[in-house]
């Protein structure tokens, strides 16, 4: 379940409360009648089954609480009441399933930030990969995988583009354009320093290396893994799955294909560099297709979703009704 902490102006009370009583998804309602000092108002607490929380997050947005108050939610671990357990049966879904879009939105919104942790994260991770190419260490290759950030910035751009919220989809397609470049330079750099230590040479990159040279060799299957591991990711996003999410970082080839073009590139190895870009691009491409056609299919059902009733046949109408009063209360001036 989630709880809801709300701050409501006096004058929003009524459509508020219509609202929360009216949705069968809805339990432990509280008011704290003029509790709340900044910003003034009062102060409803309830628990919401996770399968309901969209849809009550997006009527109380509609209703302007969170402009003229606040909002915020927490995820609740442990639920010992007979009341919850009613919410969570009556709530459509299954709580596991549940898509919370101010949720997702909210946990992306961190991941396209060009911030320092993010662009060190993103060249420590190519330059282990680069390493690994030379090496032709499997092991070391995967553990670049983890250690890459740029699973975040294609989330939230998948996010950005199926809300139709550009601003963000900029700046997550800006954190990786800029991310890529900065850390393909660092690690070329540091091939050409290891490379006057005399720590590594080309013959290691002309070898074989059968253990990692399907980063330079993109294929069909290069699209169908990413597809896949871009389907697995927004769904471990969206379900708070996390340990599902490591899978997914180490099974792209995005930061050892990033590296193996910039030591492909340090030792002038051009064939091989250019495969590695084009083993780059197939898998962003086909994760960002995969997020993005599975954020669409969980919003067009849980788009079916509205609030449903608790008691009475007319509570089918209580949000419209609601949000009718709040526009007439204001058109008269709050009274």
């Amino acid at each position: 379940m989630l709880h809801l902490r709300l701050i409501v102006p006096p004058d929003r009370m009524p459509a508020v409360m219509d609202l929360l009583e009216g949705d069968a998804s809805v339990t432990h309602l509280a008011v704290l009648t003029g509790a709340a000092r900044d910003p003034v108002g009062d102060v409803v607490l309830c628990d919401v089954a996770r399968e309901g929380a969209s849809a009550v997050l997006g009527a109380l947005r509609d209703l302007d609480i969170a402009e003229h108050g606040a909002i915020t939610a927490e995820n609740v671990d442990l639920v010992l009441s007979e009341s919850g357990r009613r919410a969570e049966e009556e709530a459509p879904g299954l709580g596991t399933d549940a898509v919370i879009w101010e949720e997702i939105e909210h946990r992306v919104s961190d991941e396209i930030q060009l911030s320092a942790t993010y662009l060190t994260f993103l060249v420590v991770a190519t330059i282990i990969a680069g390493i690994g190419v030379l090496l032709d260490q499997p092991i070391l290759i995967v553990g670049a995988m983890v250690v890459g950030p740029d699973f975040g910035p294609l989330a939230a751009f998948c996010v950005g583009l199926v809300q139709r919220k550009r601003a963000m989809a900029v700046r997550a397609a800006i954190a990786l354009l800029v991310g890529f470049p900065v850390a393909m330079a660092a690690t070329l750099a540091t091939t050409w320093l290891l490379a006057a230590l005399d720590l590594v040479d080309r013959s290691m990159l002309l070898d074989d290396r059968p253990l990692t040279d399907f980063i330079w060799r993109p294929d069909a299957l290069s699209w169908v893994v990413g597809f896949l591991a871009g389907i697995a990711g927004i769904t471990s996003l969206t379900s708070a799955k996390s340990g599902a999410l490591v899978g997914v970082l180490i099974s792209v080839t995005t930061v050892p294909a990033a590296a193996n073009v910039a030591v492909a590139l340090a030792f002038g190895v051009f064939d091989e560099a250019w495969g590695s870009t084009v083993q780059l691009v197939v898998n962003l491409a086909a994760i960002v297709v995969g997020g993005v056609l599975t954020l669409l299919v969980q919003r067009l059902f849980w788009q079916r979703r509205s609030l449903q009733p608790k008691r009475t046949p007319e509570a089918r109408r209580v949000a419209a009704r609601a949000r009718r009063n709040a526009r007439r209360r204001e058109a008269d001036g709050g009274r």
